[in-house]
């Protein structure tokens, strides 16, 4: 249930065309719908603008499909995320209204085209990185979001970066992926004036601690403007810097 499905039955009721009874029939399930193995929180887009999320790993595939039947009866676009091929597969022999985003390991189910406002870049240090930037980017642009992916500009070769800056003087939110040192997220710091969500990665040799290195390091970042997510949290990285983006007023 979002605001404009809300809006459509309270409009309705006013009008005539739908019933008290039809309506509360169609809200009787707000605030949640309990499956047993899951409590669904259809009220999530009435509080903060998006669907309940579908977290795969640990998931069967039969619970994952029957989660997003549920929502779906309410919501479009909605996200499974962190969702191996064999789970897309999985999903798309009952529901076959969804996509495959592969790299970014995201099936979007009951796709819809949305406007997409604003400018939010996506920079991976290596290419190694991908994957978690197209989780960052394929979920901003879900969210509504107008996103330019820039990869392997990282700190080994610092004239790749500065060949793009013009671009990231643009941005109005840039997310900055990083594993080995994660020195990329502090660099960019010190040439934009946007906010930074610098996201570390497990991509590196033994003493990166499998990401815990470049966490640490972006955390202690010199540079201002700065705000760190989990490692490898691609999905947190693009939802907040949608929520960013869509702030102020979109070019």
């Amino acid at each position: 249930m979002d605001i404009e499905n809300l809006k459509q039955i309270l409009d309705g009721v006013r009008t005539g065309r739908i019933t008290v009874e039809a309506a509360m029939e169609q809200l009787r399930g707000l605030p949640f719908e309990d499956i047993d193995f899951a409590k669904i929180d259809l009220h999530r887009s009435l509080r903060t603008g998006f669907s309940e999320v579908i977290y795969c790993p640990g998931k069967t595939i039969d619970q994952i499909r029957e989660i997003a039947r549920r929502i779906m009866r309410h919501h479009h676009n909605i996200l499974a995320t962190r969702a191996e091929r064999v789970v897309y597969e999985g999903i798309r022999e009952t529901i076959k209204d969804c996509e495959y985003h592969e790299t970014a390991r995201i099936v979007v189910i009951k796709p819809r085209a949305v406007q997409r406002i604003g400018n939010i870049v996506v920079l991976c240090a290596g290419t190694s990185d991908i994957p978690v930037g197209e989780e960052a980017a394929v979920t901003a642009e879900v969210l509504g979001n107008r996103v330019q992916r820039i990869y392997d500009v990282g700190v080994a070769g610092l004239h790749r970066l500065l060949s793009v800056q013009e671009t990231l003087f643009k941005a109005r939110v840039t997310v900055v992926v990083a594993g080995m040192e994660g020195a990329l997220a502090s660099v960019v710091g010190g040439l934009v004036s946007c906010p930074i969500i610098a996201v570390p990665t497990s991509v590196g040799y033994g003493a990166s601690f499998g990401g815990l290195a470049a966490l640490l390091a972006m955390l202690n970042s010199c540079a201002s403007g700065v705000s760190v997510v989990n490692i490898d949290n691609g999905f947190g990285a693009g939802f907040q810097a949608g929520l960013i983006n869509q702030m102020g007023p979109a070019d």
